[in-house]
């Protein structure tokens, strides 16, 4: 566990005069490749990094819900069978976003006390929605003595950001951090729901810059971007785009508009990057994974046109610099971070160079992280 869990359970205890009795913990994720093809029923190869939310628990004697958010100073409180939407979305819809997940499947749980704090960055595009989603259902489900596996947690909470949140999401995020494992990545079919591990590669850091522009989907074209992928496939006859061959989208150019084939394409060559990167990723085949994440950048700021100035110059600056071996925008884009693949022994150059250049440019403190592949959902007794 990465978070501080001596002061939550202070914090916990400051609250509500008590000790918690359980801890859930939850990792943010970055993805390493593979962008806006999960909810395309595509692959991802998304990593749980060391950064997670967790949540301190102790169940009530009531039927009513008290939460209190450490690092937004914020708190909530709602009864069990009420979970209602805040109507802006916040972080309070977060949580009771689980919690309506798992009573519209039938579980029930009882009231409890609730503390979160957490070390992944906020709209940064490291997910810390997800983490806080599982680490709340991670924490619902033990004390009330729920038992659900970590794959239908994700689904779960998946289900909460859609439906309830109102973020049209795929499953990546979800699964990452429920999933996760150390040292790995994690190759998800997002059609068959099917993860197959893949292990990083030896003497290489992931190194992720905060470009410094935050990112706030629900006021972004992110919902719009689903959209146009829908019309697409619509157009296409297909259900959906992962199944149209770039051939096909070639030959049937000139029926979808500009804007649709543009997307089309992104994510028909985006779905093979992925599937190369892994093969790539055995031998640590350097050349190939940093022209894959080259060209995965390109993609989605002329295709999908999701990257931002702050991020197209974050890249430029980082594939210039010697012992990089790749970077790309991560996460949704609209602002967020940039993932870089850089050699162990090249990390205090990679900081030097691309990090205080790009803050000298653009006067934005950017924030940079060296990720390591974590585990998934940990619950324990307090």
């Amino acid at each position: 566990m990465t978070a501080d869990i001596e002061r939550l359970e202070g914090m916990f205890e400051n609250t509500f005069q008590r000790q918690p009795t359980v801890i859930a913990e939850a990792p943010g994720r970055v993805n390493l490749i593979g962008e806006h093809t999960d909810y395309n029923e595509g692959f991802v190869l998304p990593m749980a990094i060391d950064r997670t939310v967790a949540v301190a628990a102790a169940p009530t004697d009531g039927n009513t819900v008290r939460v209190h958010s450490v690092d937004l100073d914020a708190r909530d409180e709602w009864q069990t069978d009420a979970p209602r939407r805040t109507g802006r979305r916040e972080w309070r819809d977060y949580v009771r976003g689980v919690a309506w997940a798992l009573l519209d499947a039938g579980y029930g749980f009882r009231g409890v006390d609730l503390v979160i704090s957490g070390d992944v960055p906020q709209g940064a595009g490291l997910s810390s929605s997800a983490a806080l989603e599982v680490a709340v259902t991670g924490a619902l489900c033990a004390v009330a003595g729920i038992e659900i596996e970590p794959r239908r947690v994700g689904l779960l909470c998946q289900k909460a950001e859609n439906q309830f949140v109102g973020v049209q999401c795929g499953i990546m995020d979800q699964f990452a951090a429920a999933l996760g494992r150390a040292g790995q990545a994690l190759l998800i079919d997002c059609r068959s729901l099917e993860v197959e591990y893949v292990p990083l590669p030896d003497g290489v850091a992931i190194v992720v810059v905060d470009s410094g522009a935050p990112r706030q989907l629900q006021e972004t074209a992110y919902n719009e971007r689903r959209k146009e992928c829908e019309e697409a496939a619509g157009l296409l006859g297909v259900l959906s785009l992962r199944d149209v061959a770039i051939e096909e989208i070639e030959a049937k150019r000139q029926e979808l508009p500009d804007v649709l084939y543009r997307r089309v394409r992104h994510v028909i060559t985006e779905n093979g990057r992925v599937l190369s990167f892994v093969k790539a990723l055995r031998p640590n085949d350097r050349a190939t994974i940093g022209r894959l994440m080259c060209e995965s950048h390109a993609s989605l700021r002329d295709e999908f046109e999701v990257s931002t100035p702050d991020l197209d110059l974050l890249v430029e600056i980082a594939v210039r610099t010697e012992g990089v071996i790749g970077a790309r925008l991560t996460g949704a884009g609209f602002g967020g971070c940039a993932v870089n693949l850089v050699r162990q022994d090249a990390v205090e150059r990679f900081v030097s160079e691309v990090v205080e250049q790009y803050r000298r440019e653009t006067g934005q403190n950017a924030d940079w992280h060296v990720c390591r592949g974590a585990p998934g959902l940990e619950v324990r007794n307090a």
